[in-house]
């Protein structure tokens, strides 16, 4: 017959290997999230480019902005161009109406440095990162040379795969700067505590996948 303290030296025990295994299969979780976030990180540096594209996206707008002009300022490209997602933000009192979020874009680039004459708006309206790039490629179609992407980091793996394949035989180079995450996106550790997390990581891996089998 187990004795009392045999009985909870056992309780203990089972206490501690369910406690073990919880600790062993959090940490795993929050490793596979990690990579799997860094996942969608790419790089592709260019020290100078014929021009700087900023990519829609009203959520993330403001650091693509400001890591777009950080750059020009830099000298590593002579122009910002923008595309236009055809949506407007917040209602403006000054202006009476809503503003496009391109036209609020332009606003807030020259604030941070960027003359107005090295602005570039593509006027056709789009709707994807693919019609971006298509956008893209007949504005820049007469020229070669090269062209810097900026993007929130979490977009930019599908943004660089998208823009490569539009240009693709145009003698184009395409490079891309992404905003790494931690300003307007959760970090790549913490992503999976926010709802938008999930949007942005989550949602973008059924992004990728779509990408892959449309395009």
């Amino acid at each position: 017959m187990e004795s009392m303290a045999e009985g909870n030296s056992r309780r203990r025990w089972n206490i501690w290997r369910r406690l073990s295994v919880a600790i062993f299969l959090l940490a795993g979780a929050w490793v596979v999230s990690w990579v799997a976030a860094r996942l969608l990180i790419v790089e592709a540096p260019l020290d100078r480019s014929d021009a700087i594209i900023v990519l829609s996206g009203s959520r993330t707008l403001g650091e693509r902005l400001a890591l777009a002009a950080q750059l020009f300022r830099e000298g590593r490209a002579p122009k910002i161009i923008l595309t236009n997602d055809n949506l407007r933000g917040g209602w403006v009192s000054a202006e009476q109406r809503n503003p496009y979020f391109y036209e609020s874009a332009v606003k807030e680039l020259v604030k941070l440095g960027v003359p107005d004459d090295a602005i570039v708006v593509i006027p056709s309206a789009v709707t994807s990162t693919q019609e971006e790039a298509l956008a893209t490629r007949k504005y820049f179609q007469p020229q070669s040379g090269s062209l810097l992407i900026v993007t929130s980091g979490y977009h930019s793996r599908r943004a660089l795969r998208s823009f490569r394949n539009a240009f693709k035989g145009s003698g184009t180079t395409i490079g891309i700067a992404p905003v790494m995450p931690g300003w307007q996106t959760p970090g790549a550790t913490v992503w999976w505590l926010h709802l938008s997390g999930w949007e942005m990581v989550a949602g973008e891996y059924a992004k990728l996948f779509y990408y892959a089998i449309r395009y």
